[in-house]
């Protein structure tokens, strides 16, 4: 199984760390968060990944030709930042052989149970499965709504009146054919919250994970991370 992890982006909510190190280098509980998601990978059977990097990217370089033996990681520097849609797309060869592949920010932290949520997609005979969280700010977040058969029927990118807390977690399976079928704006940075998912609405599968989920964006929520991993370090091995 294939992945891209999209961490090319410049980490400015959480500056001063930022102007030193990638955010995606940056540690939770004295472990980088890349580290977090190469052990997920292991777990469930991911053996190869495509990282797209801009900020700091020798840092990540040297990170993993030191650290990383048994994943096949192809890493896409950005001179000019793509967006996350964007990336896909200029990079849909890398799984051109592939039936689907999952799609990750690498600054989530998640011990979510990737298996689980790869079968269901399969049952859902969906082109695309997004994985959902309880947000507590949901006017912060893209928000859904769901049939009973679990399908998204309503989404809608940072809301000013959300309809619901249930919100995009940043964690997505995609079948590759749906390349062919998505509609491109005419701009150079293309946003799958923004440009993707509101032409899928009643395409995709929602799947709630019922595992540690969090953005790793700010301040706050990189203590809220580093104390719950240091309370429930089993969670993550």
């Amino acid at each position: 199984m294939k992945a891209f992890l999209l961490a090319a982006g410049l980490g400015t909510r959480l500056q001063p760390i930022t102007n030193t190190i990638p955010k995606c280098l940056v540690p939770v509980s004295g472990k980088p968060m890349l580290a977090y998601w190469f052990d997920l990978f292991r777990k469930h059977g991911i053996t190869e990944v495509l990282i797209n990097l801009n900020h700091f990217p020798e840092q990540v370089k040297s990170y993993i030709n030191n650290t990383v033996t048994d994943l096949k990681v192809t890493l896409v520097y950005e001179e000019i930042l793509l967006g996350s849609l964007g990336t896909l797309v200029q990079n849909n060869k890398f799984v051109e052989n592939e039936e689907s592949f999952f799609i990750f920010y690498a600054d989530t932290l998640t011990n979510v149970n990737l298996q689980e949520m790869l079968e269901i997609h399969k049952r859902s005979s969906k082109p695309f499965t997004i994985g959902l969280f309880h947000s507590s700010d949901p006017k912060s977040c893209g928000i859904v709504t769901l049939d009973q058969s679990g399908c998204v029927v309503d989404f809608e990118e940072k809301p000013t009146s959300p309809k619901s807390d249930l919100a995009n977690a940043g964690i997505y399976i995609m079948n590759v054919d749906l390349f062919n079928k998505i509609k491109l704006k005419d701009k150079k940075i293309l946003d799958i919250g923004f440009d993707l998912l509101p032409q899928l609405v009643n395409q995709m599968q929602g799947y709630k994970i019922k595992d540690f989920v969090l953005d790793m964006g700010t301040h706050s929520n990189l203590a809220l991370a580093t104390e719950f991993v240091k309370n429930n370090p089993s969670s993550f091995n």
